[in-house]
């Protein structure tokens, strides 16, 4: 009999769910929000947790993170009201089993259970679940001169420093340096730190003992020692706080970590690979990212080319992800509508090789038969090819519905924002004078990838 974890702040809901899993000969221990969950989760026996996106005193995303952070063999499935592919992304990224939206259909949700339950366990929190049997590398001279450089540099221990905009597939030429290297037989460790929460960075990355803050209930490894011997990828690293830098310092000038809380150091053995979709450079004179420390990451800069400079590579990737689609979602797809194939040869892809996968997915498994047509393709992607005029008197929306109209004026804003920033988050919160998490939640709201 397994046990789970159920979190979740509708306590009709919760009852129904309870009910329904006992009866699947499951033992279940439910609670209402975040707080009480991790607290049952590092007490208890928990062979699975069913957690809610949205809890009363926090979001599901950090109860994910901290839980990966301490046990992360157990899997986590994360249910959630709002459909909504880029909150998706960051829950598998965040480490999550899989993601499942309400309302819940009960044998969808028994078949995800068993095989969350039956999957091999892993070492890490945010080990990489995105590792794939080949990398594309494409003919492109762009990309020629990006594998060149990765085989140049991934059999030293050189610390590898990543720049390229959101969604280039920084952490799949991570992943490609690792297993070219002599640490391939040992971990390779990703850590998305753009995710991690202010107040838990440093717990997460350097470990902490049993006491060291309130919650702290358990002895906890941190991803320095889970990659030890391995290699440890630092996504979005710009975005660490001065004090965490200060310590990342440390580990890579003297090879140790100091667990908060504890007088021990821990001696490691790790190769650092660092990505940033900005100009580190930019933040390092603005005093916003230590001098020191940029210099010691960028032993060996790497360019990864955003997709629009590699018009060669596109059909190659199309197929590619086109026939991991059709593998994942059980379907048949053979080829793509001609005006699909054009309409993409033509389109800016702003969020390069991410955009274009989820892009594929979504089309392949909204196409029942062999060819993809442009039906198939998400409402924006198609608008903004079309660029139609919208009808507006003074390009405000028609009608005196005033909440709408500034609503529609704020997701336009964001939009724009983002895509002159390039997807650079960071950067287009700042523009708009607001923080990363309401950011976040605004993307959501308004549905923008």
């Amino acid at each position: 009999m397994a046990d789970i974890l159920l979190i979740e702040d509708d306590r009709t809901f919760s009852r129904i769910l309870e009910g329904f899993l006992t009866k699947h000969n499951f033992s279940v221990t439910a609670v209402q929000n975040g707080k009480d969950g991790l607290s049952a989760f590092q007490k208890g026996h928990v062979d699975l947790v069913l957690l809610d996106y949205r809890l009363p005193d926090t979001q599901g995303l950090e109860v994910l993170v901290e839980m990966k952070g301490t046990r992360p063999e157990v899997p986590v499935i994360l249910m959630t009201s709002f459909s909504d592919i880029r909150t998706a992304v960051k829950a598998i990224k965040a480490g999550a089993f899989e993601y499942i939206t309400k309302p819940i259909i009960p044998d969808e949700l028994l078949l995800l259970l068993k095989q969350a339950l039956r999957k091999p366990k892993h070492s890490s929190a945010v080990e990489s679940k995105r590792t794939e049997s080949r990398f594309v590398e494409g003919s492109a001279e762009v990309s020629k001169k990006l594998h060149d450089f990765i085989r140049v540099v991934a059999p030293t221990d050189m610390t590898v420093m990543l720049e390229g905009e959101s969604g280039t597939g920084k952490e799949y030429v991570a992943n490609t340096i690792h297993k070219l290297s002599n640490r391939s037989h040992l971990p390779f460790v990703a850590v998305d730190c753009g995710a991690l929460p202010k107040d838990l960075a440093s717990s997460i990355l350097f470990g902490h003992v049993k006491g060291a803050f309130t919650g702290a209930v358990v002895n906890k490894t941190g991803q320095f020692e889970a990659a030890d011997g391995g290699t440890l990828f630092l996504d979005e690293v710009g975005n660490l706080s001065y004090e965490v830098q200060v310590k990342l310092l440390r580990a890579i000038q003297e090879r140790v970590v100091q667990p908060l809380g504890s007088n021990k150091e821990i001696k490691i053995d790790v190769r650092i690979i660092t990505a940033t979709n900005e100009n580190l450079m930019e933040s390092v004179k603005q005093g916003e990212f230590r001098e020191d420390l940029y210099h010691r990451l960028n032993e060996f800069k790497i360019q990864v080319p955003p997709l629009r400079t590699r018009g060669e590579d596109l059909q190659e990737f199309v197929e590619y992800f086109r026939e991991e689609a059709n593998a994942e979602l059980n379907r048949k797809t053979t080829k793509f509508d001609d005006a699909v194939l054009t309409l993409f040869k033509t389109y800016d892809w702003p969020g390069n090789l991410r955009e274009l996968k989820n892009t594929i997915r979504r089309a392949v498994l909204l196409t029942p038969g062999e060819v993809i047509g442009v039906e198939a393709l998400p409402e924006e992607m198609i608008q903004a090819m079309n660029n139609p005029v919208p009808i507006s008197v003074n390009n405000v929306p028609s009608g005196y519905d005033l909440k709408a109209i500034q609503e529609k004026q704020e997701r336009e804003l964001i939009i724009k924002t983002l895509q002159d920033v390039r997807f650079n988050k960071s950067k287009a919160a700042r523009l708009l004078n607001i923080d990363r998490k309401t950011l976040y939640m605004k993307m959501e709201k308004y549905g923008i990838e």
